[in-house]
Formats: structure tokens, sequence, C-alpha cells
């Protein structure tokens, strides 16, 4: 091989890793998007999935850190499930307590909902950063901190929302709903009503 087929071909490698960078980088943020609404779903099909198991009230709620200086918040980037008990404080400003269901505040699972390296790009929106679920594994009435039962609509975003596909941009965001009776579902806003896939 010659010095010049060898720089044609270094020149055809560029040309292409230079068209496909777009891509790749278009396919990481929608995979990160993707993982985020996994997560959360995961989370919340735990704290329902507990509920039936213990037929007790568990909650759900989103939160600032995993530390005990965490505030519930509807943007995360943490969520943390918990038993509610007449004696439970909120993990609320407990968060960084051990996992046990025999001491106050009954933490079952605390996990981030966006990776640390993601946290910059992915942006959370929730109607509510607190949901219950009752031994049915139906929503309730949260007791601490009292939130109704109520539908439950969390957005998964990139931080700039108008690179979604719904308002003109190139990524899939995502979007999760709880409804009262306890259903969890992931939907695309983008897709039409009608649609066959996963419309919202």
């Amino acid at each position: 091989m010659s010095l010049i087929e060898l720089l044609i071909g270094i020149g055809i490698v560029a040309i292409l890793l230079t068209l496909g960078a777009p891509s790749f980088g278009e396919w990481i943020k929608n995979t990160r998007i993707r993982s985020t609404a996994e997560s959360l779903q995961n989370g919340i099909q735990f704290a329902r999935a507990e509920a039936v198991r213990r037929n007790s009230p568990t909650q759900f709620q989103l939160v600032t850190t995993p530390d005990s200086s965490c505030l519930l918040s509807t943007a995360g980037p943490y969520w943390v499930v918990n038993l509610p008990t007449a004696t439970a404080t909120s993990p609320a400003g407990a968060c960084g307590a051990a996992i046990s269901d025999t001491t106050s505040p009954y933490i079952l699972q605390l996990s981030p909902v966006v990776s640390s390296t993601a946290q910059a790009s992915i942006a959370l929106s929730a109607s509510q950063s607190v949901i219950s679920f009752d031994g049915l594994g139906r929503q309730t009435a949260s007791v601490n901190p009292l939130t109704p039962a109520a539908p439950l609509t969390i957005n998964v975003t990139p931080s700039d929302t108008t690179t979604c596909l719904a308002n003109g941009g190139t990524l899939r965001c995502l979007q999760l709903t709880v409804t009262t009776m306890g259903q969890i579902r992931m939907c695309d806003p983008s897709l039409a009503s009608g649609s066959t896939l996963t419309a919202c």
C-alpha cells in the first residue's frame, strides 16, 4: 500500500466519521432520555408492587439529593420509595437514612433518576412530586406529605425542550403517566393519538 492510498483511506474514514457524528450524538441523547424514563418507570412499578405485596400503602417521591438535605421536587433528579405510617417521618430531609422497613422513615429504595453524567442534559417535569399506592395497587392519598390521589404525568426531555420531535426538533422525548387506578404507561407526545405505537 502506497502513502497516497493510505492518505486517501484516512480521508474517506474522516469524512464518514464527520457525517456520522451528528447521528451518533442524537442517538446518545435519545438513549439518555429512554434510560431516564425507564428508571422512573421502574421506581414507580417497584412502589406499586411493594404496596400490593405488603398490602400496605407505599409512596414514590422525587427528591433533590440522596442525602439528608434532600427536598421534594417535581424535577428530581432522585427518587425514593418508602412506607408511610402514622409515626414515619417524610423521607424529604432524611434521604440519607439507612434502607430499612423497620426504622423511620422506612426507606425501601433510593436511586438516581438521571445518571450524574446526564443530569445537565436531561430535564424532568412532574405534575406532582409524590404518589402513593394502596394494597390493591391503586393510587391513594399520601400521608406525609399530604397529597391527594391524582393522575401523575412526568415529562422526560432534554434541557432544551425545543429539540423534541413534538416541538420540531429531532429527539424522541418521553412522557410517563400513572392513572388513579395505578396503570403505569410510557408514551411519546410527538405521536398522533391514533397511532398504534406508544402515543400519549
